[in-house]
């Protein structure tokens, strides 16, 4: 049986390559992740040894006793100093000690003057240059120039002085934390930190200069201790910490640092690997359609095959192992080619991802056993039981029965009984959906009682698929037959023929376009949702801001409202307000400007009546707080922030307005609502262009702001692209991911197509033989497997707009202004997608159907 076994794999191989294909995709999907996952973490590890080489010691402050605060200024005195650098540098067992100050800094591009970086949040990093004895160091080796050594130079690394296209001896624009500074570029440097080598910039100053940038004179956030050879690391820290104050700084060392930084990483690509497993998980479950459908199908061809082993002597037994070590071997040949394929995937997923902004570190790739290991194991357990169900249907065929019967229908009570399944499954499904529907919140549970939904409605209509194909199929063979009269009439029939064969080949086109079309309704109204919030009550222009948390000074509104082409600056500003045992938000604002920057909707009072100690309150606020016109409250405003002071001031309520995102849940003076903002200053403006005077306004902002590269001055279009671009990445994302699933799917439709041809030999012959000439039987193929695709289609499109339907309301308690919007030029693209799916997949089915010889295949058994 075993080299029956071998045999039937060679005789069959052109029609397994289909097979080998969707097993070699699926496991080159999961090879792929789990190489990239190792690659990556070992990068990181690689990264983070590099930057704690030869560090025994680190002693790190506590961030409230470094960081500046949140006005701009520096916070007092840290705990780390140079009079504590110098008394570790004394201590017995010392080699050295590396002090450094940490920042950010943002440069400007030399040409057009933009942020440099800006696609890295947070990587835009600063720090000391700390020369050593010869005048360099070795920490940012130098690839020309000097290091920083006085207040008015600075250095940056190669890549980043490349992109912004700055050269020794130029004067750099950059920012740290609000207006443009300037300074000479005498140095860059080569620098193998991972947050830079993946987009990000690095700029370095002489030590005097980066504590007056981001600290005080003398202070430092971080002391990096190297030991002398011989030296008991886990001792010399008992004795660092013993110098430190009781509070504001900690010391670790090396080995416990080098320990925690690996289980970030490890906790930090855990998360990503796991993603990535979901999805080649759903490209592997595809598959399973294709790997069983054609087993299926080569069982009904070899059914006399099977018949005549029978006969000869070979049990049930023996013919399922047969069957299954068939599969293993088909398994097993594929997951090795697909083990390959997945180390190019490894290869080009760092560098297709750093594009969204990730930030990994580049490195060689890693290839452990568990790799390979699992690779081949699942390659060789998915095809494996894939085809038990086909084996255990190959083993009842009778020795004599099947010798007069190449493919025989399904029986009817199996379907019967497919049907009543199909039905129970699809029905809780859609209970369970229709019930998540009603929920408003995306706590656990309800998202755990969604993915319930969908995985009940979605297994519903995959079994019930059969059942569905009869009157769908049907309908769509009425226009085949109107419009290709014999041809169309044909592929209706034999798409009908074998209901079960038809479904499990649109169910694997149907999965893919089911998640895609989910994923796709989902985000479309997110982004309508969030496009409508964006600017919802918003007339103003243009809106400017820091990137950072850094306010605007209080005289930019002056600034901006007297800049030409401007008609109104509306400053704004916020505070916590509290009464009657509620918490809100209140902005602060110049009336007047803000009537021309914004429209509110008052249901009672209006923005003219707002003053000094009058103040306007959201409706949906009013009602909780117990609020109307007249009422005379005493809140407390700041209470609860580190840098606001808490006090009392009764307020009046003067108006009530309908929430919007432009406000928050109270809105007064600026006067009222400054002296208690946590910034002492404003969170952003509003700006009103003259008539006709919007299109260049962006630059005269910025030259009246000071042209800082943090300064963001965005349009009303800007705002909504910025509030989009998250959900388009990863959406963007997700079309990639669940393409490998489209792909497996496309190769069923092919590998169905195929052997039917095999399966239809002597009828195709038939056909030649009464007229139907060559064109017709590749018409007859292409409609087949237009209607197949077409039929997947449907069903995917229709079951994930269901699902996003129901699952939408999860949103709407973060984002209330979202409903269900269908995105109808998408769908049609689908729809259009499947349809050329389901020509070019015909191609070859078709022309190999075409070429046969007329009287060879009537004479074909």
């Amino acid at each position: 049986m075993l080299r029956t076994s071998l045999r039937n794999v060679l005789a069959h191989k052109a029609r397994l390559i289909m097979t080998a294909l969707a097993v070699l995709l699926g496991v080159a999907f999961v090879s792929g992740t789990l190489v990239f996952a190792d690659t990556t973490a070992n990068a990181f590890r690689n990264a983070s040894a590099q930057s704690l080489k030869g560090v025994a010691v680190s002693v790190r402050a506590d961030e409230a006793t470094t960081a500046p605060d949140m006005a701009g200024g520096a916070a007092g005195p840290g705990a780390l100093d140079t009079a504590l650098a110098r008394k570790i540098r004394r201590l017995p067992g010392v080699d050295s000690v590396r002090p450094t100050v940490h920042g950010q800094a943002t440069p400007a591009g030399k040409t057009d003057g933009r942020p440099v970086g800006a696609d890295t949040d947070g990587q835009n990093l600063a720090t000391n240059y700390l020369p050593d004895k010869d005048g360099r160091d070795g920490h940012f080796p130098l690839r020309e120039g000097r290091g920083p050594a006085a207040e008015d130079e600075l250095a940056l690394d190669a890549g980043t002085a490349a992109k912004a296209g700055y050269r020794i001896g130029d004067t750099v624009r950059f920012a740290t934390d609000g207006p443009a500074l300037t300074k000479k570029l005498v140095g860059i440097v080569a620098t193998d930190d991972p947050q830079v080598t993946a987009g990000g910039t690095l700029t370095l100053f002489d030590t005097r200069t980066a504590q007056k940038l981001f600290h005080h004179p003398g202070q430092f956030d971080e002391i990096a201790v190297t030991a002398a050879p011989g030296t008991d690391e886990h001792a010399l820290t008992d004795q660092v910490r013993a110098l430190l104050p009781g509070k504001g700084a900690r010391a670790t060392s090396g080995d416990r640092l080098a320990a925690e930084q690996s289980a970030q990483i490890a906790e930090n690509t855990g998360y990503l690997t796991k993603t990535l497993l979901v999805f080649a998980g759903i490209a592997l479950f595809v598959g399973v359609f294709l790997i069983a459908n054609t087993f299926t199908m080569l069982i009904a061809q070899r059914s006399r095959e099977i018949a005549l082993l029978r006969a000869v002597g070979a049990s049930r037994r023996q013919v399922v192992r047969s069957v299954l070590v068939e599969a293993g071997l088909l398994g097993l040949v594929s997951s090795v080619a697909g083990f390959a394929l997945g180390l190019g995937i490894a290869a080009t997923m760092r560098p297709l991802l750093n594009t969204t902004g990730a930030g990994l570190p580049d490195g060689p790739l890693v290839i452990t056993p568990t790799a390979p290991l699992a690779s081949l194991v699942v390659g060789v357990v998915i095809t494996v039981l894939a085809a038990w169900l086909p084996s255990r249907k190959a083993a009842r065929i009778a020795p004599v029965a099947a010798l007069g019967s190449v493919d025989q229908a399904p029986p009817a009570r199996t379907l019967r009984v497919r049907n009543v399944l199909g039905a129970l499954l699809t029905g809780a499904g859609t209970l369970v959906m229709l019930y998540v529907s009603t929920l408003r919140t995306s706590k656990e549970s309800n998202l755990m009682a969604a993915m319930l939904g969908g995985v009940l409605t979605l297994g519903g209509v995959i079994v019930l698929a059969p059942l569905l194909s009869r009157p769908l199929i049907a309908l769509a063979g009425k226009v085949t037959t109107r419009l290709c009269g014999v041809g169309g009439k044909l592929a209706e029939q034999n798409a009908l023929r074998n209901p079960r064969r038809t479904a499990a080949t649109a169910s694997a086109l149907m999965i893919g376009l089911a998640l895609i079309t989910g994923l796709t309704v989902g985000a479309h109204s997110a982004q309508h949702a969030m496009a409508e919030e964006a600017t919802q009550g918003l007339t103003a222009d243009y809106k400017v801001n820091y990137s950072t948390a850094r306010g605007l000074d209080t005289d930019a509104a002056g600034k901006v409202a007297r800049a030409p082409g401007v008609a109104a600056a509306a400053p704004v500003t916020t505070a916590q307000l509290a009464t009657h045992g509620r918490y809100a938000v209140i902005t602060g604002t110049d009336p007047e400007a803000f009537g021309q920057a914004a429209r509110l909707d008052f249901r009672a009072g209006s923005l003219h009546d707002i003053g000094p100690g009058r103040i306007a309150v959201s409706d949906e606020f009013a009602a909780r707080a117990g609020l109307r016109v007249g009422a005379t409250l005493t809140a407390e405003m700041g209470g609860g922030t580190d840098s606001g002071k808490a006090a009392k001031r009764k307020l009046t309520v003067v108006g009530i307005y309908a929430k919007t995102r432009t406000v928050d849940e109270a809105l007064g003076t600026r006067a009222d609502v400054l002296p208690y903002s946590v910034t002492k200053q404003f969170d952003n403006l509003l700006v009103k262009a003259e008539p006709g005077k919007a299109g260049g306004l962006e630059r005269t902002i910025r030259t009246a702001l000071g042209d800082s590269p943090l300064l963001k001055v965005r349009s009303q279009e800007q705002l909504v692209k910025d509030n989009n671009e998250s959900v388009t990445t990863v959406l963007s994302m997700m079309y990639g991911l669940l393409g490998m699933a489209v792909v497996i799917a496309v190769l069923g439709v092919v590998n169905t197509l195929a052997m039917s041809v095999f399966e239809r030999t002597r009828e195709i012959g038939m056909l030649r033989a009464i007229g139907l000439d060559r064109s017709g039987i590749r018409q007859m193929i292409r409609l087949e497997s237009v209607v197949i695709s077409l039929f997947g289609a449907v069903l995917g499109i229709g079951t994930g707009i269901f699902l996003a339907w129901s699952a939408g309301g999860l949103t709407t308690s973060t984002m209330h202004a979202y409903e269900t919007v269908l995105p109808w030029d998408r769908l049609g693209t689908f729809l259009v997608l499947a349809l050329m799916i389901g020509v070019l997949a015909a191609i070859w089915p078709a022309r190999r159907a075409a070429r046969l010889n007329m009287l060879r295949s009537i004479q074909a058994s």
